[in-house]
């Protein structure tokens, strides 16, 4: 634990059982660390997730056995694809115990391995300090990701000589060799339609981003960011940035016509599924793809370099970037839907705020409705694991309890990982929880029918969620968040305006008529 603090990690997420128990007690002897309490462990994932993109991390988090990771799992699939270092602890049996059938027993390593690209079971009591700092190191990358490491019961009861790790310095990102610039600027040259697509720590960088816009504004070029950005710097004076569309007919469009395109800290794109009519792929045979920047490498660095080679290094000028916008919507008014709530967003939102979108198809309007608010962070579902929204809510208030907290979630994911509204009410934290409540998994009748797959009514019955419909006030009050319901776009403003006014959790369940 002193290790574990040393190296950056003070806030551990957790849901613990019996072959954690010693490191529970530690709590006392080491008062440096916090521990937030889960009631589930999805939640203490996505919570790890959060804090640690809103603090470079490492998160961490701690769990019982296989199945408490088991449990875990869709929150640190989000956390690795979208690139956040995450420290898993994972208790397991006493060393002579394991393979003797009782009923916990599994392989935590092989569960571990679908979303860690570290792993490690430490040996003995000797071997903790060293195997922690290891693990928050594998963690950082760069680029980020889980690590776990799977501590034996009798490692941590048993006497022995611990030696703890002090910190270590933070990884830096591999710098990009000159040849790859002075490609993408030949690339850039060639007169062939072009685009920049930005990830990883790009769209979080403000600097980096009107880099990126002086790049297009000297070659003509588009720029683009990945569907789901790990964390996304926006709002009034920021350099815009859209982003590549999730459904594939809409992505090609947006990519039609390219000759070249440009990776900055992003993979090459493909789409979400592949479809009877359409295999998945993105980029035309006619587009040559260049990687300025691969995953994990120093992207802004990159694009600055990129910008002198196009002599567009001049960051000088006074007001807002080109193509920003900052104009805020007006408070919306009359029947509650989609577009309805994304303006009293846009119109409310506070400087500084957190944004934890989880939307889902609620979510399209809300770019266009928030360009405008005052500069705020937006944080997206990076692995398209459902559930994600509210606990990256609950660890980005975590670590940054100076800076209110939005999430925008949709009525089905919510229940995933509903248990988080307890965590904010446990640890006072300032959340203000938007339900889009419409009672249907909307996403799900929409991909039937791209799927062709037809269905009738007995099939639709599964994306219907009226029959009961959830009473989102009933079970945030259960678990001490204050809640409300509307169902006009007037009544909304007004809630909106009271909770975000409020310190601490709130819940606001929008009853909305439509999605769009």
């Amino acid at each position: 634990m002193r290790t574990l603090v040393a190296n950056g990690a003070e806030v551990c997420f957790t849901n613990p059982g019996t072959s954690e128990m010693h490191f529970v007690a530690a709590l006392d002897a080491v008062p440096q660390m916090r521990a937030v309490l889960a009631l589930f462990e999805g939640v203490a994932t996505g919570a790890a997730d959060g804090y640690a993109r809103m603090t470079g991390g490492p998160g961490t988090t701690l769990l019982h056995l296989g199945p408490g990771l088991g449990n875990g799992l869709a929150n640190l699939h989000n956390a690795r694809r979208g690139g956040v270092p995450v420290v898993a602890i994972v208790g397991d049996h006493a060393s002579w115990h394991r393979g003797r059938g009782a009923p916990l027993d599994s392989d935590i390593a092989t569960v571990a391995r679908n979303v860690s690209t570290w792993v490690r079971t430490t040996a003995s009591p000797a071997d903790v300090g060293d195997d922690v700092a290891a693990a928050v190191t594998a963690a950082l990358g760069p680029p980020g990701q889980v690590a776990t490491l799977i501590v034996p019961a009798d490692v941590s009861w048993t006497d022995g000589a611990a030696a703890g790790s002090s910190g270590s310095a933070r990884p830096v990102r591999p710098s990009v060799d000159d040849d790859r610039v002075v490609a993408a600027a030949q690339a850039l040259r060639s007169g062939a339609p072009a685009l920049l697509l930005l990830g990883g720590s790009v769209p979080a960088d403000a600097a980096a981003r009107a880099a990126a816009q002086r790049v297009a504004a000297a070659s003509g070029a588009r720029v683009l960011a990945e569907v789901f950005p790990t964390r996304q710097v926006r709002g009034a004076g920021v350099a815009p940035l859209e982003r590549l569309a999730y459904f594939p007919e809409q992505a090609l469009a947006q990519l039609d016509g390219l000759g070249r395109m440009i990776l900055v800290e992003a993979p090459e794109p493909v789409s979400f599924f592949a479809y009877p009519d359409h295999d998945g792929r993105l980029v035309g045979d006619d587009c040559i793809v260049h990687t300025l920047a691969a995953v994990g490498e120093d992207g802004p660095a990159a694009l600055a370099a990129l910008a002198a080679a196009l002599g567009a290094d001049d960051a000088s000028g006074a007001g807002a970037p080109a193509g920003s916008d900052t104009r805020r919507p007006d408070p919306p008014s009359g029947p509650l839907h989609g577009a309805a709530v994304a303006a009293a967003v846009g119109a409310l939102l506070p400087e500084g705020a957190v944004v934890s979108d989880e939307a889902l198809t609620g979510g399209a309007p809300l770019p266009r409705a928030t360009a405008g608010a005052p500069p705020h962070d937006w944080l997206t579902i990076t692995g398209g694991a459902i559930g994600q929204g509210l606990p990256v809510a609950t660890g980005a208030a975590v670590a940054c309890p100076d800076r209110p907290v939005v999430s925008l979630q949709a009525d089905g994911s919510a229940m995933y990982t509903i248990q988080a509204l307890w965590t904010q009410a446990r640890e006072s934290l300032d959340v203000t929880t938007v339900i889009y409540d419409n009672a249907a998994y909307d996403i799900l009748a929409i991909e039937m029918d791209r799927v062709g797959a037809g269905g009738g009514p007995r099939a639709r019955e599964l994306f219907d969620l009226s029959g009961p419909r959830l009473d989102f006030v009933a079970l945030a009050a259960g678990m001490g968040v204050p809640a409300t319901r509307v169902d006009t776009a007037d009544d909304l403003v007004v809630a909106l305006e009271r909770a975000l006014a409020t310190p601490g959790p709130s819940l606001i369940d929008a009853v909305v008529s439509r999605i769009g």
